[in-house]
């Protein structure tokens, strides 16, 4: 008998190889076929739209981050401007090129304010009203040197019950721009004083902005205060190169009550130890680009500024004392038609302020009565100039 096969050989049928009735189950994990998972390839659908989204956000910090760097960083170039004087106030004739204030203080100070006995002859019978008992050119309140000037509240009289008599000064040119060089021996202080050096067009405030060279309260401790007051518009809350204390950032006068946007210089900067170091000079520059002012004591004061044969350079300066840019507030708008004016108020919206003239300050009784009964306490209460100079760009 033939044989076919192994299996016939043990008497066995062969089986048949079995074929597949179905697909394979899924494949749920493992390793196969799966490529590295920074492969973009390999990514699910999710995967991908949340890295899509990532991306976007992070485009948009970068470009913001970007945009507020460049914003924070934003400011104007001081290039250097030639100057050539133009006015010069000094010498006997010193107050001949200013305007006397007549009439209540707007400040609400405790103040009568005296004017020069040569313009008693243009007053209209209600302005005269305003003047004291006592004539104008009897007080001696303001007087010039060939070597200086001097402005200062009365020290002598007695019983002053509706005010004590001081002096406020406008000078008759206004200014929109320039280089102005005050060159300061003495200023004021004591209690209820609140003396100024600054510049506003007395008739259009605060459309046309102030600027406050010198300020100060009282006993004038904490050193000098610069600011400035606007409209709506002008802020400070941008980068600055100034080595005084900042005090507000907004200079809208409608804001902090009317605080201005302020600087504070240190204690040599005014009153007592200011004066007992023989003054100095403050230089302010208002320009488009912005408003700066520098304190020079009287042993370290630029040679350009007191060599006659040249004119001074702010660009040689070094950083000033206060800076005001022009970043988030345009100068040449809120700034304009300027007097340069001289003042010593008494009390007042700022000095007799409770808060202010008793608990910060520390002056005795209440404002309006140390103004009255105690005259030889204003014995230091006077300014004394020995010159203004402007400079115009040429």
């Amino acid at each position: 008998m033939a044989q076919s096969g192994r299996g016939q050989e043990k008497g066995y049928p062969i089986a048949s190889p079995a074929i597949p009735t179905s697909d394979p189950p899924p494949y749920y994990g493992g390793a196969r076929n799966q490529g590295p998972r920074w492969n973009p390839r390999n990514w699910s659908r999710r995967t991908i739209i949340l890295v899509a989204i990532g991306t976007i956000f992070l485009l948009i910090a970068i470009i913001v981050g970007a945009v507020e760097g460049v914003k924070a960083n934003r400011y104007p170039d001081y290039s250097p401007i030639n100057y050539k004087l133009q006015d010069t106030y000094s010498g006997t004739d010193f107050f001949s090129n200013f305007d006397y204030f007549n009439g209540y203080d707007p400040a609400q100070g405790f103040v009568q304010y005296v004017i020069h006995y040569r313009d008693i002859r243009s007053l209209t019978d209600k302005e005269s009203s305003y003047l004291p008992e006592a004539s104008a050119n009897a007080l001696n309140l303001t007087f010039a040197s060939t070597t200086s000037a001097v402005l200062k509240v009365d020290s002598v009289n007695t019983n002053q019950f509706t005010g004590r008599n001081s002096v406020r000064i406008s000078s008759k040119t206004q200014y929109s721009s320039g280089l102005f060089v005050f060159d300061v021996v003495h200023s004021p202080y004591g209690c209820a004083t609140w003396p100024a050096l600054w510049l506003v067009d007395e008739t259009n405030w605060p459309a046309m902005g102030e600027i406050d060279v010198m300020e100060a309260v009282n006993g004038a401790t904490t050193g000098n205060q610069m600011t400035l007051h606007t409209t709506e518009g002008c802020t400070m809350n941008v980068k600055r190169k100034e080595i005084g204390k900042v005090l507000e950032k907004n200079c809208w006068n409608e804001t902090n009550s009317n605080a201005g946007c302020g600087v504070e210089g240190a204690p040599a900067t005014y009153g007592q130890e200011f004066n007992n170091n023989g003054g100095g000079i403050y230089a302010m520059e208002l320009r488009s680009q912005g408003i700066r002012v520098w304190f020079f004591p009287r042993s370290s004061i630029p040679s350009d500024i007191t060599s006659n044969s040249s004119t001074p350079d702010p660009s040689t300066w070094g950083t000033a004392l206060a800076d005001f840019p022009q970043t988030d507030c345009n100068i040449n708008q809120h700034f304009g038609n300027l007097s340069i004016v001289a003042n010593i108020d008494l009390c007042g919206q700022w000095a007799g302020q409770p808060s202010v003239y008793s608990q910060q300050d520390g002056c005795p009784s209440s404002c309006t009565e140390f103004v009255t009964n105690n005259n030889t306490a204003f014995e230091t209460a006077y300014w004394e100039f020995a010159s203004f100079k402007v400079y115009s760009a040429t």
